[in-house]
This record gives structure tokens, C-alpha cells and sequence, in this order.
């Protein structure tokens, strides 16, 4: 065999271990992980958390679809104020959306709520959970 061969072969060679380094790289540098990890908010404002400008929003997106209506889930009602005041005040809201141990995780099947979700539902609770 000539020496032509084997350049070309070290050559193909060469491209498939290249090939196969960078599909690797490709195959493994991504990872699925929380989206507040990966996409960081520049601020979680809890400033002035109310609960129509700050519970309300995060209830409708997380909980409503489930917990309102004529046939609420496990009788929760949580589209509208007075529902949601009797869930606060049992402390089942919390311990739900905390995922606390000894309560049911909410929501069910779902991620845990954002850190800033979290913490505007906190503040707004230890605040009195006004209807504001």
C-alpha cells in the first residue's frame, strides 16, 4: 500500500473523531433545568406586592385553570378573592404552593412556582393578605 492510502485514511479518520467530538459536545452542553435558573429575571420586584397587581397574575397563570370555574378542583376556589382568603388563612395555600411537606404540591404535576413567585405570595401573606 502507498503512502497516498494512508494520508487519506488519517484524514477521514481524523474528520470522523472531530465529527464525533463535536456531536458530543452538542448532544451534552445543553441541560433542561428551571427556567428562573437558565433565564434569570434582572429583578424580582416585591416592593409593593398587592394582591390584585401580584397574587392575582401568579394565581391565574398557576392555579385557575384548575381551582376556578362552577367546578373548582377538590372545591378550591382560588378565582376570586374570598376563596383564596379561606385557603390562606387553613394555611393551605402556602403549604401547597411551597410544597411543604404533609400538603398536596401545587401545581399538581407541575414545576414548583419561580423563587419570585413564591416569595411575592409569601410577602403578601405575611402582610396581612389584604384584598388590595
Amino acid at each position: 500500500m502507498n503512502n497516498s492510502f494512508f494520508s487519506a485514511f488519517k484524514n477521514i479518520y481524523a474528520f470522523l473523531i472531530i465529527s464525533f467530538f463535536l456531536l458530543w459536545v452538542m448532544g451534552t452542553g445543553c441541560y433542561y433545568d428551571k427556567e428562573e435558573v437558565l433565564y434569570p429575571q434582572s429583578v424580582c420586584d416585591t416592593a409593593s406586592v398587592t394582591y390584585s397587581r401580584s397574587v392575582v397574575p401568579i394565581l391565574s397563570a398557576n392555579c385557575v385553570s384548575c381551582h376556578g370555574g362552577n367546578t373548582p378542583s377538590a372545591g378550591i376556589k382560588l378565582d376570586a378573592y374570598t376563596g383564596v382568603k379561606i385557603q390562606v388563612d387553613n394555611g393551605r395555600l402556602w403549604g401547597a404552593v411551597s410544597h411543604a411537606v404533609g400538603f398536596s404540591p401545587m401545581p399538581k404535576n407541575g414545576s414548583k412556582m419561580s423563587t419570585c413567585n413564591l416569595t411575592k405570595i409569601k410577602k403578601w401573606i405575611d402582610a396581612g393578605a389584604l384584598n388590595n
